[in-house]
């Protein structure tokens, strides 16, 4: 087998034995909420997990393969938590609690595998076949390698740049606040509503019951499916985001955004009893997304090297966290 096998199958693998995991715990899992202590230390397993396996990228491809692995996984991990903070908000609207949120969480996990894929893989096929013709000729220094060369600009990289650093400033500077929002009338509500029978007002913890012989759509039904939608919309950023990265190796920014997204439900428990503590960190994810828009916009031109985004995303993060837990003392 060569590397790209060996890693896929190593992913599956893992991916497996923690889908296996999660499936038997929410068996075992009580009414109960989970605790900030059991949160962070399941997060902390996630988040060791990830770093294994980019360890064994390391020792299979090499360092830059692996700066690409760590920087598309924190870049996933930093832009989902806003996503953690709209799931907050749509439980508490929808008053789901304990058991259902797990559930919600873990069939959410699988859908986003599936969409993650799907955007995955067209969009590296998309960026293959959408480079412009070469425009600006050009010759690099006596130390570097190459001699001479052309520019060229990527017209699916170029739009999503300019998106990613459009929603960054703006994200920046925004004010505005989604308590407020009515989840009922959301996209995902209203879908459902128009194209399935739906007991709105039923509280029952599966997805579907059987009333007469007929099938019905539960509320928590309902709420899967506006996570779901939700996480679609926030794929839009995420996903142009880590082709910065790595444009031309979907293994490599699959591997790492599921990892990523293995992690959220003990991360979303842990911002459900912290969420006062990381009021910042929405403007340092402003701050990562513009960053990002702004390297894909100049890449043509100039390369930002790997391991400088990697530091860029990780300092971002790091001071953002740090300003955060300060000011909510």
């Amino acid at each position: 087998m060569n590397q790209n096998q060996i890693i896929l199958v190593v992913f599956s693998v893992v991916v497996t034995l923690l889908l296996v995991f999660d499936i038997r715990s929410l068996f075992k899992f009580k009414e109960h909420e989970v605790s900030t202590k059991n949160s962070i230390r399941w997060s902390a397993i996630w988040i060791l997990t990830a770093m294994a396996f980019s360890g064994f990228v390391f020792y299979e491809k090499g360092f830059e393969k692996f700066s690409q692995f760590q920087s598309a996984y924190w870049i996933e991990q930093s832009l989902s938590v806003d996503n953690l903070f709209v799931f907050l908000m749509v439980f508490k609207y929808f008053k789901v609690t304990g058991k259902a949120q797990h559930k919600i969480l873990l069939w959410g996990i699988l859908g986003a595998m599936a969409l993650r894929a799907i955007f995955i893989f067209a969009g590296t096929w998309l960026i293959k076949i959408t480079y412009l013709p070469a425009f600006w000729k050009f010759t690099l220094g006596p130390d570097q390698v190459g001699g001479e060369g052309f520019h060229r600009i990527n017209l699916i990289m170029t739009i999503f740049g300019i998106m990613l650093l459009y929603g960054g400033i703006k994200a920046l500077f925004s004010e505005e606040e989604d308590e407020g929002q009515d989840f009922n009338n959301s996209f995902g509500a209203r879908f459902v509503r128009k194209n399935f029978r739906v007991l709105t007002k039923d509280s029952s913890d599966s997805f579907w019951i059987k009333r007469n012989g007929k099938v019905f759509f539960t509320r928590l039904f309902m709420v899967l499916f506006i996570v779901e939608t939700t996480d679609l919309i926030f794929a839009i950023d995420s996903i142009p985001a880590i082709f910065s990265i790595a444009p031309d190796d979907p293994l490599i920014l699959y591997t790492s955004n599921i990892f990523a997204i293995f992690g959220l439900r003990s991360m979303y428990f842990l911002l459900a009893n912290s969420m006062d503590k990381f009021e910042k960190l929405k403007y340092g994810i402003s701050i990562i997304l513009a960053f990002i828009g702004f390297k894909m916009l100049i890449a043509p031109m100039y390369h930002i090297e790997t391991i400088v985004s990697l530091g860029v995303i990780l300092g971002t993060l790091l001071v953002s966290v740090i300003i955060s837990v300060r000011t909510s003392d």
